[in-house]
């Protein structure tokens, strides 16, 4: 019998399709690592610099005594109208924080980045060091290691932890284990400190901290909420939970829209921050009719009353920070669909006025119209 005839070898120098195959998906990788690396970089970088003009402002504004302790809230109404609605003032609070928390950013990075500082600002006064001195200093994380590779929603979890050790030990563990923000956020509830202290094998317990900790990609990091404001991205461009619900959420807009009720479109995922949360209101309308804030969550499961309570969270806030004169309290519209089973639930969070309720019950679509409307377009997207 013969042989089995042999593929050729491929000549020195060649590759197949499978290798082709790899050399694009790892340039692909490398180079979406690169850019996300810059991106965070220059975000952070920012961010810090912003911090240090508020904190020299603090020390010598010529009229610094005019704003007082509503410095930030001041800055913030006068940014709103040339610069992106993400500097609240809480956000240039963090801004601030960032520069006190991390001084040597100065000597480390700032120089190496090529970002032009404001003549005069920022320089070290004469006779002072550039950088305060860390009780920890001989423990901190690299500056340019740290500006590098976490992001500054990394940074903003740690800012919250006032003991420098803990801090600089969670920045070592994120950075070695290259920790998700998620990871990072359950790691420090679950005290992974405190155990490691505890614990009389430490390294075992590393192991199995970064074993089950989610990894972070570059994939997901351009979903941050600070990177896609920073790039002037709209929420709606980077904010999904599922083709389905999106579809069903484009549908939704058309479908209030035309029923002529006074509904006018405000905003599309509609960041908002709740302490130290950020949240996501899928669509905001504004009624004229009822001069009212709508709030609309779309949810592509069944119900539970663990989606109610946050969109009740987001009428609140609405409520509190929202309302202006002549409006009324807003409501949310909750609706919750999955295969042969439809739910609309209405919520109505602090509201006293019956007769408002009544009302909006007249002018809001019914309930009827909105589960035929879901069931209609959740078969027509799924099965067409």
């Amino acid at each position: 019998m013969s042989a089995t005839p042999r593929k050729p070898s491929a000549k020195p120098g060649t590759q197949d399709f499978t290798a082709l195959v790899d050399a694009v998906r790892r340039v692909h990788d490398e180079c979406a690592a690169a850019v996300t690396r810059t991106v965070n970089t220059t975000l952070t970088l920012r961010n810090w610099l912003i911090g240090g003009y508020i904190r020299d402002y603090e020390q010598n504004g010529a009229d610094r005594a005019k704003y007082g302790s509503r410095l930030l809230e001041n800055l913030s109404d006068s940014l709103q109208g040339c610069l992106d609605r993400c500097y609240t003032g809480r956000y240039l609070g963090l801004c601030r924080q960032l520069f006190d928390t991390y001084p040597s950013i100065r000597k480390s990075v700032i120089s190496e980045s090529g970002i032009a500082l404001v003549p005069g600002i920022l320089e070290p006064s004469v006779g002072q060091p550039e950088t305060r001195k860390s009780v920890i200093s001989e423990f901190e994380t690299d500056s340019w290691t740290l500006v590098q590779r976490l992001s500054f929603t990394h940074l903003v979890e740690l800012l919250a932890i006032e003991d420098p050790l803990k801090r600089t030990f969670y920045e070592i563990e994120c950075i070695r284990g290259n920790w998700s923000v998620r990871a990072l956020k359950r790691q420090i509830a679950t005290l992974y400190y405190e155990r490691s202290g505890l614990s009389k094998n430490k390294d075992k317990l590393a192991d199995l901290a970064h074993a089950a900790a989610e990894k972070a990609e570059p994939k997901l990091a351009i979903r941050d909420p600070y990177i896609f404001e920073f790039l002037g991205l709209k929420s709606s461009e980077v904010v999904s939970e599922s083709n389905l619900e999106d579809a069903l959420l484009e549908n939704l807009h058309d479908f209030l829209m035309e029923l002529g009720h006074g509904f006018c479109l405000e905003a599309r995922q509609k960041s908002i921050v709740i302490g130290n949360t950020r949240g996501f209101v899928d669509l905001v309308f504004y009624h004229r009719i009822l001069k009212c804030h709508v709030l609309i969550e779309l949810k592509v499961d069944k119900f539970t009353h663990e989606h109610l309570g946050q969109l009740n969270t987001y009428v609140s806030w609405y409520r509190k920070h929202m309302m202006t004169d002549g409006d009324n309290p807003p409501v949310g519209l909750l609706l919750c669909t999955q295969k042969d089973h439809v739910l609309v639930e209405y919520a109505t969070a602090n509201m006293d006025n019956r007769l408002f309720v009544s009302k909006y019950q007249l002018e809001l679509p019914k309930k009827e119209e909105l589960e035929h409307f879901l069931e209609t377009k959740r078969r027509e997207i799924t099965e067409g």
